[in-house]
């Protein structure tokens, strides 16, 4: 998929040691959570979406090793009456 590069300079504002930012209309996101990290000069905003975790997972590739057994070497657990 194709998408349009857009770009419009607006104005940093600083108050304190935030900068609240309003950005024009054109770069509206769906999300009301966004990730926001730095790249060398870029500020890069990214959407965050409101999916659920369980589908977050079902992207997630196998994990191709075998966890070795924790409990290899630990005594019984205790019989314990309630």
């Amino acid at each position: 998929m194709l998408h349009a590069k857009l770009t419009s300079p607006f104005p940093i504002t600083g108050w304190g040691r935030a900068s609240p930012n309003h950005s024009p209309q054109e770069f509206a996101l769906s999300s009301t959570e966004v990730l926001l990290r730095k790249e060398g000069n870029r500020l890069i905003i990214e959407p965050i979406s409101s999916g659920s975790l369980l589908s977050l997972l079902a992207t997630l590739e196998d994990i191709p090793e075998n966890f070795p057994n924790v409990d290899e070497g630990l005594l019984p657990l205790d019989d314990i009456t309630l």
